[in-house]
């Protein structure tokens, strides 16, 4: 098991806290082993096996189990020990499940850990019922970093002065740019970033992911919660196909929609915004608003969606290798989004700013190119952020040639400068 210490840390902060810890995320980005994680940690550090109970929710053991019985279970399971600790695995398969862990968290003394793959696990009487008693843990599928621990890669001795060589598991070579063109293709999703990987492999597993979330997860979900809004899987696949063709491009649900109708579906406005946010519920899409930079405020149209792993976005598109710049765009919100940033996309009187990060020690703007060694193609990626007159720093993040560190104040990342030693650039 490797960890992923930002996730577990992020746990132990809250650790015997009189608050339930949420972990929310796209299925099989990591959330059940980041449960395993703490749960090893806790019995390293002494605490009693007995003490550490898990609860999966996809078992049979709970097939049909409302949230009454579900109460009744814990109570039975936890008598006698004293501050038990509580792992509960996809809880959102229990119907009204929210009921009995606001019943135990008020009756019980104990630390409560909760995993959902659905962000109507937060969206349903879970924040009402708890009052803010609750903290929420975001995660993702791994971001490079993360991706080459679960290589094994580490940074060779052997490497020439200034460049970022990695040592395999197996003594070969490979580039910073080698590795993160497998991890572009691919994406991050955990089981499949341990050791080698091939096309059928990850076409095999994307396609199960797929079917799970947008049969299961969505359809069932819908029908189980009596709404009957989502009923056609092909008009739910099509808008994910869009969308998913569409990453980091301006589209409103009156765009989608038409796009659609264009192609012979009957989709009406409302029925398409339906399944997009059904989309963003599951954590495949997440949408980003637009921040007005000079009004100093987030506008309420024009912003777009980028897709939660580019290893999905690659199986739905047929692993074309066109778009690549978009493709690297949606691979630096991701790592914004890893690294804690509120992200939006910037808008000035005449252009945009690809991304505004905005954090608790202040903001940055960034401009996102896979290659501006044209000479035209950096005066375009500069001049937005020429424009801007405040102090925030300002950088350019290239996925591929080679530039000077800075100019006109305005700092040039490469792909290892930032997804590797990011944050601490962007303060």
């Amino acid at each position: 098991m490797i960890i992923r210490q930002k996730y577990l840390d992020q746990l132990l902060a809250f650790r015997d806290r009189d608050l339930v810890k949420v972990v929310t995320g796209v299925r099989r980005c990591g959330k059940s082993t980041l449960l395993d994680m703490m749960r090893e940690h806790l019995a390293r550090e002494g605490v009693s096996r007995e003490r550490l109970l898990t609860f999966k929710m996809e078992s049979m053991e709970f097939d049909g189990l409302d949230y009454r019985g579900l109460y009744q279970l814990v109570r039975k399971r936890t008598e006698g020990i004293v501050h038990p600790y509580l792992f509960f695995d996809e809880l959102q398969e229990i119907e009204g499940w929210e009921r009995a862990i606001n019943s135990l968290h008020v009756d019980l003394d104990c630390d409560m850990y909760i995993t959902g793959s659905n962000a109507y696990l937060l969206s349903s009487e879970l924040a009402t019922l708890l009052s803010g008693r609750y903290v929420e843990v975001e995660m993702l599928p791994l971001v490079f970093s993360e991706f080459l621990d679960f290589q094994g890669a580490s940074l060779s001795s052997r490497a020439a002065a200034g460049m970022d060589v990695f040592e395999l598991p197996d003594g070969s070579l490979s580039t910073a740019v080698g590795l993160f063109d497998h991890y572009r293709r691919y994406g991050g999703l955990p089981y499949l970033s341990l050791g080698t990987l091939d096309g059928a492999v990850h076409k095999a597993y994307c396609r199960s992911l797929y079917e799970t979330v947008v049969i299961r997860d969505i359809l069932e979900r819908d029908r189980r919660r009596g709404r009957r809004q989502l009923t056609s899987p092909d008009l739910l696949e099509r808008t994910c196909r869009f969308l998913a063709d569409n990453i980091g491009n301006e589209n409103s649900v009156n765009s989608i929609a038409g796009a659609l109708r264009a192609d012979g579906v009957e989709a009406a406005n409302s029925t398409v915004d339906a399944y997009m946010g059904a989309l963003d519920e599951a954590y495949l899409f997440y949408p980003v608003r637009r921040y007005d930079i000079k009004g100093k405020d987030l506008l309420k149209t024009g912003g777009k969606r980028y897709i939660v792993d580019t290893g999905i976005r690659n199986y739905l598109q047929g692993y074309r290798d066109s778009d690549q710049g978009r493709v690297f765009e949606n691979m630096v919100y991701l790592q914004l989004r890893y690294e804690g940033f509120e992200v939006s996309v910037g808008k000035l009187r005449s252009g945009e700013v690809d991304f505004v990060a905005s954090g608790s020690d202040g903001r940055a703007y960034i401009q996102v190119t896979e290659d501006m060694t044209d000479s035209a193609t950096m005066e375009r990626e500069l001049r937005p952020l020429r424009a801007i007159r405040d102090a925030y720093p300002k950088f350019v993040i290239a996925a591929r040639g080679s530039y000077p560190r800075e100019v006109d104040g305005i700092r040039i990342l490469g792909v290892a400068d930032f997804f590797l030693h990011g944050r601490p650039l962007l303060v």
